[in-house]
């Protein structure tokens, strides 16, 4: 089973994330955020991951840091559930619509994290969450789990549809690129190693 747990206290979060990437797409746990939270459960939908999380951060504040630890735990738990890399596919791509936006993501589980991420979207809140923090958890999340993610908004008026089609464009590409290739025999790099 590709699974992970990750614990991580600081003074001002507080997370325990556990993470199966062969899961059922479903989360239980909650960031205290709604917004962020639905978008966690359009991830984890779409990609096929079940999450569990526990957080207490500190909101009173703002969600910046809740939301930037939220990612790092997650991309550590990915990292570590994806073990030595043998078999998967390794890259993942899709071009998800919602209504009136469209967004890609590529993916490459290369070892390499790196996050180009280009998406016109105006200061602003969706409910108490940040619209500022959708790239924050994404270069948080790239960097722990070590891969290369390049995110794009192709166009898109509301900001709900425009930050929920980068979420489920990431989510498709990651279930891609972590999903068993029936050819590969080994891990994917004529390196020898990601």
């Amino acid at each position: 089973m590709r699974s992970a747990l990750i614990e991580r206290k600081t003074n001002e979060t507080n997370i325990k994330l556990a993470l199966e990437l062969d899961g059922q797409g479903k989360i239980s746990g909650t960031s205290g955020i709604g917004f962020f939270d639905h978008m966690l459960t359009a991830l984890c939908k779409h990609a096929h991951f079940s999450l569990q999380v526990e957080v207490s951060g500190d909101l009173v504040v703002d969600g910046h840091h809740t939301v930037e630890d939220l990612g790092l735990c997650l991309g550590q738990a990915f990292h570590e559930a994806l073990g030595d890399k043998i078999n998967i596919r390794r890259f993942g791509t899709a071009l998800i619509p919602m209504d009136e936006s469209l967004a890609q993501a590529v993916i490459d589980i290369s070892g390499r994290p790196f996050l180009h991420f280009d998406a016109s979207l105006a200061a602003g809140m969706l409910g108490t969450f940040d619209l500022e923090l959708v790239e924050e958890f994404f270069r948080a999340f790239s960097n722990e789990a070590k891969l290369t993610l390049h995110l794009r908004l192709l166009y898109g008026s509301n900001s709900h549809h425009k930050v929920e089609a980068l979420f489920k464009a990431a989510a498709r590409a990651l279930a891609e690129a972590v999903s068993i290739d029936e050819k590969e025999t080994g891990v994917p790099s004529s390196k020898g190693v990601l």
